[in-house]
């Protein structure tokens, strides 16, 4: 079997990951932060250690302003709900993952406003654009660092520097990059930061998380036990616990923390510089068959680790089928859970084949495709 959707969630995963998802189930199953014998008080280093490896990942001064998700949309919520306020307005782009479309779409009922700035065909946002969306009641700026229909990485350095320039909190949508992309928090002018942490983290499913830069307050969605302040009835503020209710992943976390030490222990750089050499391969590979439309900026560089293609006018589901059912070739296809993409592109009826390379992902697999694509193109 060739797997071919890192972009949904990564696989395979390092051995580390699962052993120390293992460990932590059979040696150090506590619950962290509730009690103060020896297995709570390792389960409670296991959160602290991921912790703090996730603020040097991301350049982030305080682990403690690293909070745990379940997954990035958790994490989407946690921040689109907790700032924004009736009367206010938020600017994002067409080119969103409905994990910020829908929570925008949601808060529509109390009164807050949205500007979705429009792309072009490949994808890409014009920060010029976004500066011209701003309102005097802007309150955010929300980006996908790249997106997961097209693969185009968003000029996100730049509109990071016109969220400072105006004042206005900047929030990425860090799915398509973190793990694939350095990001550095402070370099990047990014306020709040929401990442998965089982894609290019190469984590357990179930992990993510939400950083939020000091002096911006979200409102809490969700309260409950903390471990902390028992003696209150009302959430405590401080931080991560106000936003970490409830018992965490702790398994998921020690997987976390293996997957960022194995990106860690082969360099970033290198594996982007590795899905750039895959993503060159498919994208000219594609171009070369009669028929087949690929979408984006077509420029390796361009792209994180996501090449979509479409053949003549097939059903972007039935070009998938075929290759996971004669050729043994897992895609995606579809509208990838982002349709206002797809309109912006111009694909929402088709929907696309999104082909998305990970680090263990072979050349050889990588020409096995485009030989099938090549297949199908002739039928």
């Amino acid at each position: 079997m060739i797997y071919l959707d890192n972009a949904a969630t990564s696989w395979p995963k390092p051995d580390s990951v699962a052993k120390a998802v293992y460990d932590c189930i059979v040696n150090k199953g506590a619950n962290p932060g509730r009690s103060g014998y020896k297995m709570a008080i390792e389960a409670g280093r296991i959160v602290l250690e991921c912790r703090e490896a996730l603020s040097d990942f991301f350049g982030i001064d305080d682990p403690m302003r690293v909070i745990f998700a379940s997954n990035a949309t958790d994490a989407l919520n946690m921040a689109i709900k907790g700032l924004l306020r009736p009367g206010q307005h938020a600017v994002t782009s067409s080119m969103e993952h409905n994990s910020v479309a829908r929570p925008l779409k949601k808060l529509e009922h109390i009164g807050v406003e949205t500007s979705f700035v429009t792309a072009d065909g490949s994808g890409l946002v014009s920060p010029d654009d976004i500066e011209k969306a701003i309102r005097p009641n802007t309150a955010v700026i929300i980006l996908t660092m790249a997106s997961n229909v097209t693969g185009t990485i968003q000029p996100y350095r730049e509109v990071g520097q016109i969220a400072k320039k105006h004042g206005i909190p900047f929030l990425l949508d860090a799915a398509q990059g973190a793990g694939h992309i350095p990001i550095d928090v402070n370099r990047d002018n990014v306020d709040i930061l929401a990442f998965p942490g089982h894609k290019g983290l190469l984590g357990p499913q179930g992990t993510g998380g939400l950083y939020i830069r000091e002096g911006i307050e979200l409102d809490t969605i969700v309260e409950g036990g903390t471990g902390s302040r028992s003696d209150l009835i009302t959430q405590p503020d401080i931080l991560p616990d106000r936003y970490e209710s409830g018992t965490l992943n702790t398994p998921g976390i020690a997987g976390l923390k293996a997957g960022i030490d194995y990106i860690n222990s082969v360099g970033i750089e290198k594996i982007r510089e590795y899905e750039i050499n895959l993503c060159s391969m498919i994208i000219n590979g594609l171009k070369g068959i009669e028929g087949v439309q690929v979408y984006g900026l077509k420029d390796p560089e361009g792209h994180a680790g996501i090449v979509s293609f479409n053949i003549g006018d097939m059903n972007s589901t039935e070009i998938s089928y075929v290759l996971d059912s004669e050729f043994d070739i897992e895609v995606r296809a579809g509208l990838h859970c982002s349709g206002i993409a797809h309109k912006t592109i111009g694909t929402f009826k088709q929907g696309t084949v999104r082909v998305s390379p990970g680090p263990f992902t072979t050349e050889e697999e990588v020409d096995r495709l485009i030989e099938a694509v090549r297949w199908i193109a002739k039928l």
